[in-house]
């Protein structure tokens, strides 16, 4: 059996990584059929820190093709994968096409696919913010729309296909990244020493955040607000760490905002540094979809710096709190956390029992 997996964007290496992980276990357990995976990267994340660094990190295979698509609009970066993945679905037929959360690249994978009649498999299916002024909430349900088999990682992402008249192919599997989680745990710890000595952090006496959503760092009132949160949180004893997506380094520059000597800003980090940060910070604040779920994962409470979720689940248990961008919602959300004299209640099965890769590999096979 013949796969293809699409990757252009660094959540989507961390999953292609299990699901890659799982194939090499297949083949050497099998006396039968083997899986030939395919990469292709569409090159939409193509700095070292944000694409390359990930490979090396996390073992995954070299891409077979680099398709070398970064920059541009929506619709022009969209329309170049499309054009570029369909060549290489010509040239090698695969019998299933992998396609991963939300991004371009997956909507572009997902459509070039479907023109040729090539079996869709989408790896976190269901997902639904109801605001479709995301790009990413009009990729996944489009792709959706267009999958052969929808892996599920929630019974609420289930629901959402089911609202939308889709019944077919769906399969609740269970999430890739709390494979990845559990995977990786215990093989963070000389990261956090690496950490430690480079930024002097100690450990539940930080505050991790992270800010890269066009809805906030294209709109300077928002930014400035979120900053200036981060700005009155952080302090000597507490300061916040901020790894900087390019973009918002970008729109930082742009807009001439400035930060406290508290808030420590970063390069971009690798996944293990990302988990050894996520596991030993105070709070996390973010406007990411998957470290909310790393987050409760971690058992640390989280702080979403926008108005929905996808992870509604998060919300529901206690762990994840929607605070927008507004200053004032930030601090008092900060310490009422830090106020509160209760432990959160944790269901360690929310989220599946960190074997969704092999159920997914075993569903495809079937």
């Amino acid at each position: 059996m013949k796969i293809m997996t699409i990757v252009g964007a660094r959540p989507q290496f961390i999953k292609a990584a299990v699901i890659s992980r799982a194939i090499i276990e297949f083949n050497k357990n099998t006396s039968g059929q083997t899986i030939k995976e395919l990469i292709v990267h569409t090159g939409q994340h193509y700095d070292y820190n944000m694409s390359k660094a990930f490979f090396d990190e996390l073992d995954i295979p070299e891409p077979h093709y680099n398709l070398h698509i970064g920059g541009g609009s929506h619709g022009e970066q969209t329309g170049k994968m499309i054009e570029k993945i369909e060549s290489v679905l010509l040239d090698n037929k695969p019998d299933w096409l992998l396609v991963y959360g939300d991004t371009n690249s997956t909507l572009a994978g997902a459509l070039a696919a479907s023109k040729l009649h090539i079996p869709i498999a989408h790896i976190e299916a269901g997902l639904r913010s109801f605001n479709k002024k995301m790009p990413e909430e009009i990729n996944r349900i489009l792709t959706d729309h267009v999958s052969t088999k929808l892996f599920c990682p929630t019974q609420t992402a289930v629901s959402n296909l089911h609202a939308e008249n889709i019944t077919k192919g769906i399969e609740l599997v269970g999430d890739v990244m709390y494979d990845c989680a559990l995977y990786y745990s215990d093989k963070v710890k000389p990261e956090m020493n690496r950490i430690i000595s480079n930024f002097r952090l100690k450990e539940k006496s930080y505050y991790l955040a992270t800010l890269h959503r066009p809805v906030n760092t294209d709109n300077m009132d928002r930014l400035q607000s979120i900053l200036h949160a981060f700005d009155e949180i952080a302090s000597p004893e507490y300061p916040v760490f901020l790894p900087l997506h390019p973009r918002t380094k970008l729109k930082i520059k742009k807009f001439a905002l400035s930060n406290s000597p508290y808030v420590f800003i970063a390069e971009p980090v690798s996944y293990l540094q990302m988990v050894a940060l996520e596991k030993n910070a105070k709070i996390i604040l973010t406007d990411s979809g998957g470290m909310q779920k790393e987050a409760y994962f971690h058992r640390v409470p989280c702080l979403t710096l926008r108005e929905e979720t996808e992870w509604i689940e998060t919300v529901e248990n206690g762990w994840n709190t929607l605070v927008g961008s507004d200053t004032v919602a930030i601090l008092s959300a900060v310490n009422k956390l830090e106020s509160a004299d209760r432990a959160l209640p944790y269901n360690d099965s929310l989220y599946g029992t960190g074997e969704s890769a092999v159920r997914i590999l075993e569903k495809i096979i079937e």
